[in-house]
């Protein structure tokens, strides 16, 4: 995780684009300004940062079923449950599942997990659309490769 950046994902796992499921690896750093004042004494990642880290997981899995022609925007979350406090240096899995998709909208079922028991979740509404630019679509290709998913043609 780079949290500064909002690079929440470090690597793609698994990707079944026929399931609609994919799942990412996610290290929380041992320090981060964030843990400076989120808080003084008793570091936690914010929860906004867990259901952030759902919204990019999912991201990575709709970009690739789009065949990285059309970006998914964040639109809303519905649902989301934060089951306890995360800390600097924990090994975090994040999947995705798709829930729906279809006329340029997409809802997906997103989970963070710890030693294999699930301490967050939501569900997650995009809009997915035609790239803004020609510069952003060039880099969010380039981020996608950096986390290991490559997107068709490259």
């Amino acid at each position: 995780m780079q949290l500064e950046y909002f690079q929440l994902v470090d690597r793609v796992e698994e990707l079944d684009k026929k399931k609609g499921r994919i799942e990412c690896s996610a290290a929380v750093p041992m320090k981060s300004t964030i843990f400076e004042g989120h808080f003084p004494d008793y570091p936690i990642l914010p929860g906004v940062l867990l259901i952030e880290a759902m919204a990019q997981c999912s991201g990575f899995m709709l970009l690739s079923l789009e065949s990285f022609e059309r970006l998914p925007f964040l639109l809303q979350v519905e649902k989301a449950k934060l089951r306890t406090f995360v800390q600097p240096g924990e090994e975090l899995r994040v999947i995705g599942t798709l829930v729906h998709q279809g006329s340029g909208y997409a809802v997906t079922r997103g989970e963070v997990l710890r030693e294999g028991k699930s301490i967050a979740d939501s569900e997650l509404r995009f809009r997915v659309m035609a790239f803004p630019t020609e510069k952003l679509k060039q880099r969010v290709r380039e981020r996608a490769e950096e986390v290991g998913l490559r997107p068709a043609g490259t």
